[in-house]
Formats: C-alpha cells, structure tokens, sequence
C-alpha cells in the first residue's frame, strides 16, 4: 500500500532515490523520474493536497557528459521521450491510487479498466508526439499551409482525448458508481492538464 501524498517525507523520496541506483538505471532515466515527482508535487502543493514540496529539495543527480556516440541526436531525443512518457504513465497511476477510494473489491474490477484506458490513450499520445516531431523539425521555416495544418491535428487530437474518456465512462461505471468514475475522470483530466502545461512550455511558439 503506498503512502498518502502527505505522508510522504525526504527520507521516503531518498530511500526511492537509492531504490532506484541499486536497480542500476541510468542518471538520465533518475533524473527523469525525478522530474515528474517533482512537477506531481507541485501540482499537489497548489492544489492543497500536501503542505510542502519536499521533492525539491533533492539533490538532483548529475547529467551525463556526452550522448552516446552510437545514437543519433534524434534516437537519444526519442529515447528520452519514451523514457519520460513511461515515467509519466507511472506517476500518473499513483496519482490515481493515492486519491481514489476503492475498496479491494472495487480494486480488482477497477485496475484492469484503467491499463485499457491508458492503452488506449497511449495510442493518441503516439500521435501527439509524432506531430511534435514533426512541428518541431520545421517550425522555424513553416508554411502559412503548415501552420494551419499543425494546429488544425493539435485540436483534433484533444477531441480524441475527449472522446475516449466519453468512451470509458460506461465502462468504468460497470465497475465502481457514478460517483466513483466521475472523481477518476476528474483525476484523469487534471493530471492530463498538467501534463499538457509542462509540455506546451517546451514547445516553441510560432513566428508569424
């Protein structure tokens, strides 16, 4: 059983931190993984779920010198990203687990819902980063055409995260109440919202 989101101290994050060195992962995939805990508490601090960010006052582990020379900047770039999204998928579960209230019965039914759910928006997502890819290759020499091409695809996707989590509302209401699945759908959306902030603020704008 994980600890409350207020439970949660610097010695708790330290021992994850070692956790995470003794399964041998890299400083990049910590610093990553570190990140998300980071940007997770502050969304909770403003939203008065804990009274302190104590993952801020983690050391952070130092970045490797060089990339890899056996990758190109665009592979290491790619891996990076899938590095993060995994680390935002997990996240992002604690999240759902630390604030919603199931019983174990409830748990059983609800759990395997929720891994379609993020199977399934995992697929839109694999859309949205490969047309953030592609913004980002050519948006400093981008077409009027392009431009609105772009931000006609960006909308449309966030119609599909609409869509899907219209979808999965009788689907989670098989499992636990009305109630229930609505807290989760607005668990999902906030997470989803501060996901999305985070990465807009990396997206440079347009120059008209």
């Amino acid at each position: 059983q994980p600890p409350a989101p207020g439970d949660i101290d610097l010695l708790i994050i330290r021992e994850w931190l070692a956790a995470l060195y003794g399964h041998e992962l890299t400083a990049l995939t910590i610093r990553r993984k570190l990140a998300a805990v980071r940007g997770l508490f502050r969304f909770m601090l403003r939203e008065g779920v804990v009274a302190v960010n104590v993952a801020r006052l983690v050391r952070t582990p130092k970045a490797p010198q060089k990339l890899p020379e056996v990758m190109t900047a665009e592979q290491v770039n790619d891996a990076n990203i899938q590095l993060m999204r995994q680390d935002i998928r997990s996240e992002r579960k604690k999240v759902v687990a630390a604030n919603m209230p199931l019983t174990e019965a409830e748990a059983v039914k609800f759990w395997p819902v929720y891994d379609r759910y993020i199977a399934d928006t995992i697929k839109v997502n694999d859309i949205r980063y490969a047309l953030l890819k592609e913004y980002a290759r050519n948006y400093q020499t981008t077409t009027a055409e392009q431009s609105a091409s772009f931000i006609k695809r960006w909308l449309a996707l966030d119609q599909d995260n609409t869509q899907l989590r219209l979808k999965f509302i009788p689907e989670f209401e098989k499992v636990v109440s009305s109630q229930k699945t609505a807290l989760f759908l607005q668990i999902d959306r906030r997470v989803g919202m501060m996901i999305e902030l985070q990465l807009a603020s990396q997206v440079p704008l347009l120059k008209p």
